[in-house]
């Protein structure tokens, strides 16, 4: 759509409708940009060490081969 369909479309609205499309759009042009990163330095949390200490499990053969390898490792 262009901006002259765009413009017509807004000119034909009744004048107090016309008045808050453009209350909205001047809201949308003062918000901050969403879409951009913040700078790590501006987020207030910090992780917290030790957190998960005891949730995880690690297995006793975790090095132990596979057996699906036995094959090739005789």
């Amino acid at each position: 759509m262009s901006t002259h369909d765009q413009y017509i479309q807004l000119s034909s609205l009744p004048e107090d409708v016309r008045r808050q499309v453009l209350d909205f759009i001047d809201f949308l042009m003062r918000r901050p940009d969403r879409t951009r990163k913040e700078p790590a330095e501006q987020y207030s949390k910090k992780p917290i060490s030790g957190l998960l200490k005891g949730k995880i499990r690690i297995a006793d053969d975790f090095d132990a081969p596979l057996d699906d390898f036995k094959e090739y490792m005789e």
